[in-house]
């Protein structure tokens, strides 16, 4: 490809970056607003309190399901079609949750937060949608710049949910979700203006290799062992906080602060792990992550008072953007342009799968055993893909290859 073409492609998806960084800081909100309310909504509505998570953990089951469609509908229809789906569903969330607080549905409550799931998988995809015009120099920090938009959402769902709690009082966070919807339809305004040509229908070597024998490559269970690590195990964690600092009396608005500052955690270090992953490369950048994860949980199990909580929610979250981030730059040297949205699915519904796992354990393990145990789970987990990691270097250098 000559240098003429490779600027021309980043210029699309430098232009492609930013209109999906300004959708993530409005779909990302979507699920900080469920999160900062959905384990203390739970806990007044649900028939008993080890339930109290459930919405979030039908959440991330929404989300794990609704990944393969995603795929599917990109592929057939092109991305923003797929995106704009997505956003109705946002819409919906934000409807269904207000009606089930105003009616003390659990239920209603429940598939609200299913159908926010299902946004999520659409606005989880912003990252790989970056990559797909992108240069492989610009990968990752096209991929960066989505995830900083996230940043943004880390101050609006906190905000929305501490400026609108009790504005149709009695009913705490109806509004809230009014206020969610609203921004959801504001995201798929943004949608309207993005360009990302469809895949090839068949590529120079066929429709594409089978996803088994992509899956064989070594590089791609390691990259999904480390989706699986940073985001199974940050999902858990996170569920269970909101629920776990009222329970040590500190107020709603600390915990709705508390996620914010995890949200930025999150987000906010994308401005520059893409270069940072170009710098040092990814292996070095998903182990910096593992070992801040590590070192979040060894804070929460530390002590209860609120310095515990925002602290290790912050690094919670910082530990998240490196691995999470290294694992998706991982996963794209593993496809060919044809094979992408079917990679890019399947990785997801495996990552997202294990997040449903962790989550629907999360309120259980929250109630039956403490809030300790649910840190404690975190470090065998994040051992074990560091370790997976480990042997991915080790072999690619028998192979005489770079590690990356």
């Amino acid at each position: 490809m000559s240098h003429s073409a490779v600027a021309h492609d980043d210029r699309l998806a430098r232009r492609n970056a930013l209109l999906l960084a300004l959708t993530q800081s409005l779909a990302g909100a979507n699920s900080v607003v469920l999160f900062t309310t959905g384990s203390i909504v739970g806990a007044m509505l649900a028939p008993e309190k080890s339930f109290a998570t459930a919405p979030l953990s039908i959440y991330v089951f929404g989300l794990w399901i609704g990944t393969l469609p995603v795929g599917y509908l990109a592929r057939r229809f092109g991305r923003r079609f797929a995106f704009q789906i997505g956003t109705a569903c946002g819409i919906a969330t934000g409807l269904l949750c207000s009606l089930g607080v105003l009616q003390g549905s659990f239920a209603i409550f429940c598939v609200g937060s299913l159908f926010s799931g299902f946004y999520a998988a659409g606005h989880q995809a912003y990252r790989f949608a970056a990559a797909d015009t992108a240069s492989d120099a610009f990968k990752p920090k096209a991929i960066s710049w989505v995830l900083a938009g996230g940043v943004f959402a880390g101050v609006l769902g906190p905000q929305l949910v501490i400026g609108t709690k009790d504005l149709w009082a009695p009913y705490m966070f109806a509004a809230s979700y009014i206020a969610q919807a609203a921004v959801a339809l504001l995201a798929g305004g943004v949608l309207i203006f993005l360009k990302i040509p469809k895949p090839p229908a068949v590529h120079p070597d066929g429709r594409g290799r089978p996803l088994l024998e992509i899956a064989r490559q070594p590089r791609f269970p390691v990259a999904v062992a480390c989706g699986i690590a940073s985001y199974a195990m940050m999902n858990m964690v996170m569920t269970s906080a909101p629920l776990a600092m009222v329970e040590c009396n500190h107020s709603v608005t600390d915990a709705a602060l508390g996620l914010q500052w995890h949200v930025i955690g999150m987000y906010g270090p994308s401005f520059f792990t893409g270069a940072l992953i170009a710098r040092f490369g990814v292996v070095r950048i998903i182990l910096l992550g593992f070992a801040l994860l590590l070192a979040s949980a060894a804070i929460f199990i530390s002590g209860l008072t609120l310095a515990h909580f925002w602290i290790a929610l912050a690094l919670l979250g910082i530990g998240w953007n490196f691995s999470f981030i290294g694992a998706t730059a991982l996963v794209t040297d593993c496809y060919r342009p044809s094979e992408r949205n079917r990679v890019q699915a399947f990785n997801d519904f495996l990552v997202f799968g294990s997040m449903a796992i962790g989550s629907f354990s999360s309120g259980k393990l929250l109630i039956l055993f403490g809030w300790s145990a649910v840190n404690e789970v975190v470090f065998p987990v994040v051992l074990m893909a560091a370790a997976m990691v480990g042997w991915l270097v080790l072999h690619e250098r028998r192979l005489g290859n770079r590690p990356a």
